[in-house]
């Protein structure tokens, strides 16, 4: 079934004619009608479009034009990013007609690769909640277990990918919403380094200075490989953003075993730490330098991440308020206004101080540990509804997240890799790198995939429909 080939897999069919880009197309919105209206993944199917943007391509291949690496490939968009002629909701009911005139730099470089936008997919509201659901969008389905969240806010891709409506996915992560997802249904996801790719949202040109800092936009998928040529296209240089830093995709060979840093904590639930503890071992095994050890200042850097992203966002709370549902005035004002309350402007000014610090910290730390193997949340995928238990579920997910935020308020890159299947529900890890060395974290994480065979397992094939 063509609809259950990774991204590559069928970058490669087409361009050896095996296969045409309307195939491809055809065969992934057939897999959108049979599932999604139950799992609730994609938003806005673009069917027309796509089919004609397929033949489009299939047409410049016949011709003997020169193609792209996604040539011909479908890929879904979450709805908090700007693709052309279609509204950047952002997951709030009132922004519907909010239409986007160009693409966001991300997807202008992944259509610019040759691949194909099929939809839209659901995502939180505003982006700020660990779990799926919006008015306009109702609530996505995890497949592995209805009961849990399939994570948030970018989970909508993720369900899309596993369930095979796409083998592609574009999303951005402001404190997990790469890595979550992906732990939540077992797929792969790249959130690179600040500065990396260029981020610009046509509707709001000023966000506030931690939302700039904090978010980046990367690539989603069912293997690693599927993540190079996607990040690969989305690094495409644009004027949009002056902070894009034009830094080579590879770095320098590093001399010797690469240093692996495993971190767990007494915190880690069991199912999430046997994960890391699997992949460890495969490193090991692999010849990387694994210890057990955790970089400096975690906690500090993950309160960092309250005082600059909650404090910014209920200064845009009276604007976003207005349009957001109950569920999500519960998870931000019980739960993240009522712990953390807003600090004085000399506090909120000197944590981007202390940013600067902490980042020269790891920066020594992984000079001589490039890679930090660790867990995305401390914990599994939570019961639906739970996150609006607030503020003491807040504050636990926010515990579970201590590894997970100081990658967002450090700029570092991080990719996940599933590790497994424990207890009826996904295993997955997070490798995070050194500044602008995706390139490590994404041959760790093909090394621990190679391994596992996380997409052998029966259950995987069962939920891909293959």
């Amino acid at each position: 079934m063509v609809f259950s080939w990774s991204a590559m897999e069928l970058a490669q069919a087409i361009r050896a004619r095996e296969v045409s880009s309307r195939e491809a197309v055809e065969s992934a919105l057939g897999r959108i009608e049979a599932v999604n209206r139950d799992l609730n993944a994609i938003r806005v199917v673009l069917a027309e479009e796509a089919l004609a943007a397929a033949d489009d391509a299939d047409r410049r291949l016949a011709a003997g034009e020169e193609v792209g690496p996604l040539h011909g490939v479908p890929f879904t968009v979450k709805e908090n990013l700007d693709l052309a002629g279609s509204a950047t909701t952002r997951g709030l009911a009132g922004l519907g007609q909010a239409i986007a005139s160009a693409d966001a730099p991300i997807v202008a470089g992944v259509r610019a690769a040759g691949a194909i936008p099929i939809g839209r997919t659901n995502m939180s509201e505003a982006g700020f909640r660990y779990h799926t659901s919006s008015w306009i969008g109702g609530d996505t389905v995890n497949p592995w277990d209805r009961g849990r969240t399939p994570g948030g806010s970018s989970g909508g891709d993720a369900v899309a990918l596993i369930s095979g409506m796409t083998p592609l996915g574009i999303a951005n992560d402001l404190g997990g919403s790469l890595r979550f997802p992906a732990q939540c249904c077992g797929v792969a996801s790249l959130k690179p380094t600040f500065g990396r790719i260029a981020a610009h949202t046509e509707g709001a040109p000023e966000l506030p200075m931690s939302m700039q800092l904090l978010q980046a936009n990367g690539p989603m998928a069912r293997r690693v490989a599927d993540l190079r040529p996607a990040f690969a296209a989305a690094c495409l240089p644009d004027l949009r953003d002056p902070w894009q830093v034009p830094v080579p995709l590879t770095g320098p060979p590093l001399t010797g075993p690469i240093g692996v840093a495993v971190t767990l904590w007494d915190g880690v639930d069991p199912q999430v730490a046997s994960g890391v503890r699997r992949a460890a071992q495969v490193l090991a095994g692999a010849g990387y330098a694994v210890q057990e050890n955790e970089p400096p200042e975690v906690d500090r850097a993950a309160e960092l991440w309250n005082t600059l992203a909650v404090t910014e966002f209920r200064w845009a709370w009276p604007r976003l308020g207005p349009l957001a549902s109950e569920e999500l005035r519960t998870v931000v004002e019980d739960g993240y206004f009522h712990l953390f309350p807003a600090p004085d402007p000399v506090a909120h000014g000197m944590a981007y101080g202390a940013r600067k610090t902490i980042a020269a910290q790891w920066a020594h730390f992984q000079d001589e540990s490039p890679l930090i193997l660790a867990p995305v949340s401390a914990q599994p995928p939570f019961p639906v509804g739970w996150d609006l238990k607030a503020p003491g579920t807040t504050e636990e997910m926010v515990a579970a997240m201590r590894m997970t935020l100081p990658v967002n308020v450090l700029g570092l890159p991080a990719v996940t890799v599933p590790v497994g299947v424990q207890d009826g529900l996904p295993q997955a890890v997070q490798i995070i790198g050194p500044r602008f060395r995706e390139d490590l974290c994404l041959d760790a994480a093909e090394t621990i995939e190679a391994a596992i065979g996380i997409h052998e397992n029966p259950l995987y094939r069962q939920l891909l429909g293959a």
